[in-house]
């Protein structure tokens, strides 16, 4: 667990639900809205089986939670047990914790007990997370995901390319996420980044962002709750240099200047998530994993109100536009 205590001290059936284009081949529902939770993954277990089978019912599509220290294969085994449709999604597993071949033997495990409903999130997590346990560890990253990968093919039993996807913000990644998996599932990103990385990965293949979200009454109830949060994962180069590839200054980006604050986080009412939503999908995105801030800023805490308001209000607000 010293990667989470390390992490949080950088960071302190689509039953209505508006999609978007993708049910895969297989039959994994990858489209609409999902939900990412460090509280789902890290929370009480009792509430987060309770909180994850009322996700379902309001017409998510997925629960994504993050890999940052503990057993998170069991986490995913609670939450598919705990539901019927909804696909669980880790946010990503870190290659560097795990072996191919103990995440190829539970991914078999999982989706054997489960159906196909388990989508394995691949990623390669910071320098300044992985180093903290064993400095220099962290090298060529591109290069460590293409052997990671390569240890998921040879496993005894493999994990399709259709059943995983990388966390992917850079073009080489991106790039790789296209060739050897389902897709990306971009964290800390803008509609814009959305944009380029559908033309980079072209129409095929999945791209599924995470959108962080804040529900608020203005721009400075807003900032009180994300700007802290938001600078803490800005202290990460790879977020950072994200952002200037974007075209934002560095001075912008260290700052968190009100452009880049209002690029990455969502916050205003429903209809100011839901038409960042639309921008997701209008630029190319098939799925949007919401993640809400709250002024609690507890990891252990399940923002459930806030969830059955986004959960109605994306509904409602998909049936007005099909009228």
């Amino acid at each position: 667990m010293r990667s989470f205590g390390f992490l949080l001290g950088v960071l302190v059936y689509t039953s209505g639900i508006v999609t978007a284009r993708c049910v895969g081949k297989d039959g994994m529902d990858l489209s609409g809205v999902g939900v990412w939770s460090i509280s789902l993954g890290y929370g009480d277990p009792a509430e987060a089986a309770e909180a994850a089978a009322e996700l379902e019912e309001l017409g998510f599509t997925a629960i994504w939670i993050p890999d940052v220290g503990g057993p998170v294969l069991d986490r995913v085994e609670l939450l598919l047990g705990a539901t019927r449709r909804i696909v669980v999604a880790t946010g990503i597993l870190s290659l560097w914790e795990h072996t191919p071949a103990e995440t190829a033997a539970a991914f078999a495990a999982l989706s054997s007990a489960h159906g196909d409903r388990f989508l394995l999130g691949i990623g390669v997590s910071h320098s300044l997370v992985v180093d903290a346990q064993e400095p220099g560890r962290y090298q060529r990253p591109l290069n460590a995901m293409a052997t990671f990968l390569d240890g998921l093919d040879g496993a005894d039993a493999p994990v399709p390319a259709a059943d995983r996807v990388l966390a992917a913000l850079g073009p080489k990644m991106v790039a790789l996420a296209a060739e050897r998996s389902r897709g990306a599932h971009p964290y800390l990103v803008t509609p814009e980044h959305t944009r380029i990385v559908r033309e980079t990965m072209g129409k095929e293949a999945l791209l599924l962002p995470e959108q962080t979200v804040i529900l608020c009454a203005d721009a400075e109830e807003a900032r009180a709750i994300g700007e802290r949060w938001l600078r803490g994962y800005l202290s990460l180069p790879n977020y950072a240099n994200s952002l200037v590839r974007l075209g934002f200054t560095e001075e912008e980006v260290t700052a968190v200047s009100d452009s880049v604050f209002d690029a990455v986080i969502a916050w205003g009412d429903e209809e100011a998530i839901r038409r960042r939503v639309d921008e997701h999908y209008a630029a190319g995105a098939d799925h949007v994993a919401l993640q809400v801030l709250t002024a609690d800023q507890n990891p252990s805490a399940f923002p459930r109100e806030e969830w059955r308001r986004l959960g109605e209000a994306l509904r409602l607000l998909s049936l007005r536009s099909a009228t």
